[in-house]
């Protein structure tokens, strides 16, 4: 689906509509928002979808006043993350969000797909998460659940590997907080991987050791106006001994003795908000 058509028809109708009109009239029942960023890697879920290189990546979301959306996500991938020969993530994201008092639900589905690789590395991906305030934080609650699919599949040389369809879960806790009198908000997640235990189709998986856990520490700085700095440091539990089947897949550049695409690092962002 061809989410801009929607954003050019909308941009074209505001310029057409005369000032006043647009001074009086009632609220859109349609609200557009997207972004834009840049990134030293591109980590999903601890794990880098670039190689440990740097990324560029848009989002773009069209809301209703009911609460249903559609949206989509696009990112460049290498190494790892080039799921059967693509070098781009593209998703196409729809669900529902509704408050009750301080608290917001967000549940829906995403599917992620792979422009130029194999169908097979398709994922379909239900989620819903639960934020609310907690003092002065921010606290988000989500369940992430992808059911038995070829691109979950066992297929790498781990025992009993015979292509089997796999499900996978994953369980996220995030935490925001303001620092009072900056431009400053701490941020924390942490997130557990439970799937299938080898290597899909093409040399991936959502929880390629079969359970793993992922965390990240960082902060957002209000840079100017849109734009948002972000500093993060992101690891995961995943060690040498565990991710030794999935070799050369699992290190950079794919060549053996490579360094882990797991392993501990510090990620810089840019992202400028519309």
């Amino acid at each position: 689906m061809r989410f801009s058509h929607f954003l050019v028809a909308g941009l074209s109708l505001a310029a057409a509509t005369p000032a006043l009109a647009q001074d009086t009239a009632p609220p859109s029942p349609v609200t557009v928002s997207g972004s834009a960023s840049i990134l030293t890697d591109y980590r999903l879920r601890g794990i880098s979808q670039t190689n440990k290189n740097a990324a560029v990546q848009a989002a773009l979301t069209i809301a209703h006043e009911s609460g249903f959306y559609i949206g989509t996500f696009a990112s460049n991938l290498a190494g790892w993350g080039t799921f059967g020969g693509a070098n781009m993530e593209l998703d196409a994201i729809g669900g529902y969000k509704h408050s009750f008092g301080s608290a917001t639900i967000d549940a829906g589905v995403t599917w992620y797909t792979y422009p130029g690789g194999f169908s097979e590395s398709d994922v379909v991906e239900f989620f819903g998460r639960l934020s609310g305030a907690a003092g002065p934080a921010t606290l988000t609650a989500g369940a992430y659940y992808a059911p038995k699919q070829t691109s979950l599949g066992n297929f790498s040389n781990t025992p009993y590997s015979r292509g089997q369809r796999q499900d996978n879960v994953y369980l996220t806790g995030d935490a925001a907080v303001a620092v009072p009198s900056t431009p400053i908000t701490a941020k924390a997640h942490i997130g557990y991987s439970h799937g299938n235990p080898g290597l899909g189709p093409n040399g991936t998986s959502l929880a390629p050791t079969g359970e793993y856990w992922d965390w990240s520490l960082g902060a957002d700085v209000a840079a100017y106006k849109n734009l948002v700095l972000n500093v993060s440091y992101i690891d995961t539990d995943i060690s040498k001994s565990e991710s030794a089947y999935l070799q050369p897949n699992f290190s950079k550049g794919q060549v053996p003795g490579g360094a882990s695409i797991a392993g501990g690092t510090v990620v810089f962002s840019l992202t400028a908000a519309f």
